[in-house]
């Protein structure tokens, strides 16, 4: 799969809209701030269609991957946006991850934990907020945004210092880099109080 896919899910309640842009998102966030709820509505949809009174649209399947059977399901799993809710260790396996990178699906994870074994990038993880859209009105409408921020830098950086976590190839890469620029470059181990 490629490109991005917007997906709506709502009931009477609640709505979630949002996009996602490439195979791994992860969506953080304390409890209470309805990730387990998005990924229930489409466990149900999913499950029992416009019976379960959830709208889902997506030009996508979307899904629920969890439980000790898992592999299983992700192996008849094509082209789809797979959700996973927090409390499914199996991603953190290397096993889920290079089995995820061979599916050619999307995956929505829901966690609190850092997951080390895939290749995600920092802009797409989210946090889920309410919005004000729906102001006055019974229904919440709920959106994700980036965590940490979509900053575009359109000038030149000129940094005081750069800091790097030891003295090996980041040390050398960076002095490289530096050496007509005129930075300070010290390694973390050089700082005194510093690890």
């Amino acid at each position: 799969m490629k490109g991005s896919y917007r997906i709506v899910v709502k009931n009477a309640v609640v709505r979630y809209d949002f996009e996602i842009r490439r195979n791994i998102t992860i969506i953080k966030g304390d409890s209470a701030t309805g990730k387990t709820t998005l990924i229930e509505m489409i466990r149900e949809y999913y499950e029992n269609g416009k019976s379960s009174g959830i709208e889902l649209n997506c030009e996508k399947t979307c899904s629920v991957l969890s439980g000790r059977e898992w592999k299983v399901l992700l192996s008849v799993m094509k082209e789809q946006i797979v959700f996973i809710d927090e409390g499914n260790d199996f991603v953190l396996s290397d096993e889920f991850a290079r089995l995820a990178q061979e599916s050619g699906n999307y995956f929505v994870i829901a966690t609190r934990e850092g997951l080390v074994n895939l290749p995600y990038s920092v802009e797409e993880i989210y946090g889920i907020r309410e919005s004000g859209r729906y102001a006055g009105l019974k229904q919440t409408y709920n959106e994700l945004y980036h965590i940490y921020g979509e900053k575009l830098y359109t000038e030149t950086i000129k940094p005081e210092k750069v800091i790097v976590e030891d003295s090996n190839s980041g040390f050398q890469f960076y002095e490289k880099l530096s050496q007509n620029q005129r930075w300070p470059l010290y390694a973390v181990e050089e700082i005194p109080g510093c690890w």
